[in-house]
C-alpha cells in the first residue's frame, strides 16, 4: 500500500482524536445495554448495501455478453414481424435473468454465511466481565485485550499494559515494527508481533483509518488456474462458433439468401455456441462445495483454493496441534544444583499465567493442582509485573514477591534461551549446569518425544540461576497414522514441519507412520537454489525450523512445480500460508494466520484436511464434467446445423429452437453441482489433451447421429419441413441430455448413480421438451408416434456413445486411475 495514504503521524493522530472526542464512557468499558445502544446507533446499515449490490446484478443479468445477443434476436424477430417469436424469445430471457440470478444470489448467501464464521474475535469487558465477541459486536467505548498474534479489530487508544510490538505494514508499508506503550493509538488491521495490552476502542468498521482508506483502493481480483482454464474453454467455444457463422455468412451471400434471417439465425446460434450457464456453474458448485467443506469443519475463505486443494500434490504440516493432539501433559520434572522438584514446578506456575489459555501455561498450572496443599503455598508468592511469550526472547518472565517482602525474578522457555541468562562463571562452577550435561537430559527427553523447558530464578543479588528443566508431551491424535496413510494413498506428500527438536520430530514420525528422514532448516539456507529444491523435495520432513524457514520451503517446492499446502496456526506462520498454494489455518490459529489463509480448519487434527481434499477432487470432477458436455455440445449442434445449411440448403431448427436448446439445457446442468461424481486418487489437474479429444469425438459422434435422424425424417417419415424441424429440435434436446449422462463418468454411464437433483431436472426439461412438440406449443406439433420414435433414437445412439467413450478413454491411457465416491 502507498505510504501516501498514511503521509504522518500527526494525520493520524488528528483523525482518531476526533473520534475520542465523541466518546462518553471513560476508560472503564461499557455495559452490556450501552453496548447495544451504540451498535443500534452507529452499526452499517447492510440491509441497504445487499440490496443495491442485488439490484446492481440483476442488471447485470440483462445487459452481459450473452443476453444481449438474445435482445438483438428478439429486435430482429420485430423487424422481421414474427411477433410470436419475438414474445416467446423475450419471456425466455426474463426467465433465464431470473434463473441466473437466483441460483448466484443463493451462492452468495451462502458463501456470506461462510464468511460469517470467520469473523474475527476479540476479548471485551463488558458488565466487569471479560466475555469473547465477534469483531463485528465491537463498539466505541469498548476496552478489548489485545495480545500475540492478535489483529487490530477497531482502532484503539492502550490504556493498560507494559507495550506492544505492532506491524502496522497493512497502512504504511513500512516492515520494521512499532512498538507502542500507554497512551498510543493503534489502527484496524494491524498485528501484533509482541506483548499484551488492554486497549480502548475509539472507531470501528469503515470509520476506522484502514475502513477510510479501503475506500479509496480497489481490491485486485485474480482469476485461479481453474477459473482460467474454463474461460478458455469458452474462448474456443465462441472463436469456433464466430469461424462457422463466418462461413456460412460467405455461402448465404453468394446464394443471395435473405440477410436478415440469417443475421437473426447467426446471433442465436452464437447464444447456443456461449455457455451462458458458466457463471452460475461456477458459483453454484463452488458455494456447494463450500457449505460442505463447512460441515465437514473446512471453512473456505478463498473459493478458488478449493481448486488448488484438488491438484494439491504436497502437504507441508505442522506438528503440533494438527499431528498432535495439541494438549500438552507435564510429565517430568528434572531438577539441578539444589532445587527441588516442587521448586521447579513452583518457579514455571509464577512464569505462567492462567487467563491466557496458553497451552503450556494450561499444562503447568493443572500439573500444580494435582499436588496437595500445592495451590495454597503457590497463593503466598505475588506477582508483580508479567511478560509473556514472544517468539524472539522465547521466554516467560515474571517479577515476583514472596510472603516475607523479598522480590525476585521467574523465567521459562527454551532452554537455550534460559541458559543464555547465566553468568558464564555461575555456569561452570554449578553442578550440573553446563551446557553439554543439559543437553543429554534434553536429548534424552526428545528420544522420548518430550519438549523439554528450561525453568530458572534470580537470587538475592539478580544473579540468574537454572533450576531445571520441565518435559511436556504432546501425543499423537489417534487418527493421526491412518490420516497420513489416507493421504499417502491420494498421492499427497506429507511432510512434517516442526519448531522443535529434531529427536522429538523423528520419533513423533515413527508413530504417526511417516518417513523418519527428518532435515535441519540449516541442511538447505546456504544451498544454490537448484540444489536446495532437491534436497527440500526429498526431505520427508523438518526440524527446529523458524518462520521464514516455512516460507523458503514452500516457495521451494513450488519452484519444482508442485502445489503445496501449507498448515499453520501462529502469527508467525502469515507469509507461509499466504504463500502457499493452499494455505490452511489449523483449529485454534490466531486472527493473523486466519487471515492469510485460504481455508479455515474449526476441528483439529488432518482428517479435516483429507476431507477437504476429497470434496475438491469431487468439485474438480464436476467442472471437468460441465466442461466435457458444453465442449461437446457445441460441437454437435453448431456442425450439424451449419453442414446442413451449407450441403443440403435447409435450416435443420429455427432461430426460437435454438433459444429452447440453450435455455432448457442450462436450467437442468446448474444441478450438476449436487452430481455424485468420483473422486481420483491422484492430484487433478486440467487435461486438456484428454479433455478436448473426447470432446471432440462425441461432437462427431453426435452430429453422424443427428444427421441419421434427418435422413429418416426426409426419405422414411416423409415429413413437411415444418414438422421436420420439431422432429430435429426434439431430437438435439433429448440428445442433449443424455450427453450428460455420457460425459459424467469415466466408467460405462451406470458406473455411478446420478444425483436426484441432477436426474430429476433433466426428466422435467424433456418432458417440457416432448409436450411442446408434441401438442404443438410454441413448435409445429408432431405427435406422439414421432416423438416416442425420437426417443428411442436417441436412447439408441445414447448407448452406443457411452460404448465408444469407454473405449477412447481406454486409449487415452486413463483406465489406470482409481476413483471412489
Amino acid at each position: 500500500m502507498n505510504q501516501n495514504i498514511m503521509s504522518t503521524d500527526e494525520a493520524k493522530e488528528a483523525s482518531v482524536a476526533e473520534l475520542l472526542e465523541k466518546l462518553s464512557s471513560s476508560e472503564r468499558g461499557l455495559t452490556a445495554s450501552e453496548a447495544k445502544e451504540r451498535l443500534r446507533l452507529y452499526g452499517p446499515n447492510e440491509i441497504t448495501e445487499k440490496k443495491t449490490s442485488a439490484i446492481v446484478k440483476l442488471l447485470g443479468y440483462f445487459w452481459g455478453p450473452i443476453p444481449w445477443m438474445i435482445e438483438i434476436a428478439a429486435v430482429l424477430s420485430a423487424v422481421l414481424h414474427r411477433w410470436e417469436d419475438f414474445a416467446i424469445i423475450l419471456a425466455l430471457l426474463l426467465l433465464n435473468v431470473t434463473v441466473g440470478f437466483w441460483q448466484e444470489h443463493k451462492a452468495d448467501n451462502a458463501i456470506e454465511l461462510l464468511k460469517q464464521k470467520l469473523a474475527l474475535k476479540a476479548r471485551v469487558l463488558r458488565d466487569n466481565k471479560w466475555l469473547e465477541v465477534s469483531a463485528s459486536e465491537i463498539v466505541p467505548g469498548d476496552v478489548i485485550r489485545l495480545r500475540l498474534g492478535d489483529i487490530f479489530p477497531t482502532d484503539v487508544k492502550l490504556i493498560g499494559g507494559d507495550y506492544l510490538l505492532v506491524d502496522e505494514s497493512a497502512l504504511t508499508g513500512e516492515s520494521l515494527p512499532v512498538e507502542k506503550h500507554v497512551p498510543d493509538v493503534a489502527y484496524s488491521g494491524s498485528v501484533i508481533r509482541q506483548g499484551e495490552m488492554d486497549a480502548l476502542v475509539v472507531a470501528t468498521g469503515m470509520n476506522t483509518f484502514f475502513g477510510k482508506t479501503a475506500r479509496l483502493v480497489e481490491e485486485a481480483k485474480t482469476r485461479s488456474h481453474f477459473q482460467k482454464a474454463v474461460i478458455k474453454i469458452g474462448d474456443y467455444l465462441i472463436v469456433f462458433a464466430l469461424a462457422l457463422v463466418a462461413f456460412t455468412f460467405l455461402v448465404v451471400l453468394f446464394r443471395h439468401e435473405s440477410m436478415l434471417e440469417f443475421f437473426q439465425f447467426a446471433l442465436v446460434l452464437l447464444v447456443a455456441a456461449i455457455p451462458a450457464a458458466l457463471p452460475a456453474v461456477l458459483s453454484v458448485s463452488m458455494a456447494v462445495g463450500a457449505i460442505t467443506l463447512a460441515k465437514d469443519g473446512a471453512i473456505v475463505s478463498k473459493l478458488a483454493a478449493v481448486e488448488e486443494m484438488a491438484g494439491m500434490d504436497i502437504l507441508c504440516s505442522d506438528k503440533t496441534g494438527t499431528i498432535t493432539k495439541n494438549e500438552l501433559v507435564l510429565t517430568e520434572i528434572n531438577p539441578f544444583q539444589d532445587f527441588s522438584e516442587n521448586d521447579v514446578l513452583l518457579f514455571a506456575s509464577l512464569a505462567s499465567r492462567g487467563e491466557d489459555r496458553d497451552p503450556i501455561d494450561d499444562a503447568i498450572l493443572a500439573r500444580t493442582k494435582t499436588l496437595q496443599g500445592f495451590s495454597g503455598f503457590a497463593e503466598t508468592y505475588r506477582v508483580l509485573s508479567f511478560k509473556p511469550f514472544d517468539p524472539v526472547s522465547k521466554r516467560t518472565e515474571a517479577a515476583i514477591e514472596d510472603s516475607s517482602g523479598n522480590r525476585f525474578l521467574v523465567t521459562k522457555g527454551a532452554t537455550q534461551a534460559v541458559l543464555a541468562l547465566l553468568d558464564s562463571k555461575v555456569t561452570m562452577d554449578s553442578k550440573d549446569t553446563s551446557g553439554p550435561r543439559v543437553d543429554e537430559y534434553i536429548n534424552d527427553f526428545a528420544s522420548r518425544g518430550y519438549r523439554a523447558l528450561g525453568v530458572g530464578r534470580t537470587d538475592a543479588q539478580g544473579s540468574w540461576h537454572f533450576a531445571g528443566l520441565i518435559a511436556l508431551y504432546d501425543p499423537p491424535r489417534e487418527d493421526s497414522a491412518e490420516t497420513i496413510r489416507t493421504a499417502q494413498s491420494m498421492g499427497v506428500n506429507v511432510k512434517m514441519i516442526t519448531g522443535d527438536h529434531i529427536a522429538i520430530a523423528k520419533e513423533i514420525s515413527r508413530q504417526v507412520n511417516l518417513k523418519s528422514d527428518i532435515m535441519l532448516a540449516t541442511s538447505f539456507l546456504d544451498m544454490p537454489d537448484r540444489k536446495a529444491e532437491e534436497i527440500v523435495d526429498n526431505a520427508d520432513g523438518f526440524a527446529q525450523v523458524f518462520p521464514e524457514h516455512k516460507y523458503h520451503i514452500v516457495e521451494l517446492l513450488q519452484h519444482r512445480g508442485h502445489i503445496i499446502g501449507m498448515t499453520g496456526d501462529g502469527v508467525n506462520d502469515a507469509p507461509a500460508l499466504k504463500k502457499a498454494d493452499a494455505g490452511i489455518a489449523v483449529a485454534g490459529a490466531t486472527d493473523a494466520a486466519k487471515s492469510a489463509a485460504d481455508i479455515v480448519l474449526t476441528k483439529p487434527g488432518l482428517s479435516t484436511i483429507i476431507n477437504a481434499i476429497k470434496e475438491s477432487r469431487k468439485i474438480f470432477q464436476r467442472m471437468n464434467n460441465y466442461a466435457l458436455y458444453r465442449i461437446t455440445e457445441t460441437i454437435r449442434v453448431l456442425l450439424f446445423i451449419t453442414l446442413s445449411i451449407l450441403v443440403f440448403k435447409f435450416y435443420p431448427v429455427t432461430s426460437l429452437m435454438i433459444v429452447l436448446l440453450a435455455l432448457l439445457n442450462d436450467a437442468p446442468i446448474m444441478t450438476i453441482a449436487y452430481d455424485n461424481v468420483k473422486y481420483s486418487d491422484l492430484p487433478e489437474k486440467w487435461d486438456m489433451r484428454t479433455l478436448m479429444s473426447m470432446a471432440t469425438i462425441l461432437g462427431i459422434v453426435g452430429v453422424i447421429s443427428s444427421f441419421g435422424i434427418l435422413y429418416i425424417g426426409l426419405h422414411t417419415f416423409q415429413l413437411t419441413p415444418e414438422v421436420l424441424q420439431s422432429f430435429i429440435y426434439l431430437k438435439l434436446s433429448v440428445a442433449g441430455h443424455f450427453t450428460i449422462f455420457v460425459a459424467r463418468t469415466k466408467g460405462h454411464f451406470w458406473s455411478v448413480k446420478p444425483a436426484k437433483p441432477l436426474f430429476t431436472a433433466i426428466v422435467v426439461t424433456q418432458i417440457i421438451a416432448t409436450l411442446i412438440t408434441v401438442y404443438g406449443f410454441l413448435l409445429p406439433a408432431m405427435g406422439w408416434k414421432l416423438a416416442l420414435f425420437v426417443w428411442g433414437y436417441a436412447l439408441t445412439a445414447f448407448i452406443i456413445t457411452d460404448f465408444i467413450k469407454v473405449r477412447v478413454y481406454s486409449l487415452l491411457n486413463h483406465t489406470g486411475i482409481k476413483f471412489h465416491i
